[in-house]
């Protein structure tokens, strides 16, 4: 469905940015698997990223809601520049102003709380269950067959799981709280997947995301207000702030961009062999950034997870950023 939706997308207005259309000449002149690899690489960073603005005065709920509400703001102002309309018909807005809209909600608290509670590198080792979550649900709703070694697969992944949190700094009782919140991101960003994945025969992803993350702003500022207004904005250095801003522009908005590119051109099939590099790139840079340690049980469940995701490899990628 992805590709369905790619190739219409091609006779659609490109979007363009203030500032000279950088952004849109990149992508054009780079080739795919180019801008997949940049956007994987992004992507992966972001463990780092998130955790150095979350334990250098960020509150959670306040990083979280200042990095989506204007990564959507300015993703949504992209899709009105390439589509010239945001406009969904009113049988599918329950669908994406309200189940769409929650599992994103969802996602995006559980990732900034997991992030405070366990080190970057668990989550990011976690967060590779997103794929297996995917082809789960995709079995379950019946858009997909069902087949053994997709089950063997999952029960792998999770096995996997239980390597890394019995293999985490703070010990299982240390770091359980944080992998077991972190543990939603990727499940609810699977059913946000699926969800919207069922409307790209009459949107394009650009316009399913942008509108889905308008909507998720609302209850998700609406829970942060007392972080948001307590938060001591002024005792906050330039390194949190940038930070954020790599946060929001970068692994939000750009990252967004180059993927939809990069799968109008090739498919889903094969961004989805660089999707399943992000958990692994994601626990290396926590380590060498952050100078995090990954004991021998996390890295023998993160090689769990992958052999999971490589069983079940056939599943269905997501259609929007991972993050």
């Amino acid at each position: 469905m992805a590709r369905r939706a790619g190739a219409r997308g091609r006779h659609e207005r490109r979007p363009t940015l203030v500032g000279g259309d950088i952004l849109g000449a990149v992508r054009h002149r780079l080739p795919a698997d180019v801008l997949l690899l940049i956007t994987v690489l992004i992507w992966s960073f972001h463990f780092a990223v998130i955790k150095y603005g979350l334990t250098h005065g960020f509150a959670p709920l306040a990083y979280a809601t200042v990095r989506f509400g204007i990564g959507s703001l300015l993703f949504a102002a992209i899709t009105y520049g390439r589509e010239r309309t945001l406009a969904v018909q009113r049988r599918d807005l329950w669908l994406l102003l309200v189940v769409a809209s929650a599992t994103l909600f969802v996602s995006q608290t559980a990732f900034a709380y997991a992030t405070q509670l366990t080190t970057a590198s668990t989550v990011a080792l976690v967060f590779g269950t997103l794929p297996i979550f995917v082809v789960i649900f995709s079995r379950l709703i019946g858009t997909e067959r069902g087949h053994a070694r997709h089950w063997l697969a999952a029960a792998l992944s999770f096995g996997g799981v239980a390597l890394v949190a019995a293999g985490a700094q703070g010990g299982l009782s240390g770091d359980l709280g944080g992998i077991l919140v972190g543990i939603f991101a990727p499940l609810t960003w699977a059913i946000y997947s699926i969800l919207i994945g069922s409307l790209m025969r009459r949107y394009s992803p650009y316009r399913l995301s942008a509108v889905a993350g308008l909507a998720a702003i609302v209850p998700l500022a609406a829970i942060s207000v007392p972080q948001l207004v307590h938060e001591d904005w002024s005792s906050i250095g330039w390194l949190a702030w940038a930070a954020l801003a790599y946060s929001t522009v970068l692994s939000f908005v750009v990252t967004n961009v180059l993927w939809f590119t990069a799968i109008d051109r090739v498919g889903a099939n094969r961004s989805s062999l660089y999707v399943n590099l992000q958990p692994f790139l994601g626990a290396l840079f926590a380590v060498v950034i952050l100078s995090e340690s990954l004991g021998v049980l996390q890295l023998v469940g993160g090689a769990v997870i992958g052999g999971g995701i490589l069983l079940a490899r056939g599943g269905r990628v997501p259609v929007a950023g991972t993050e």
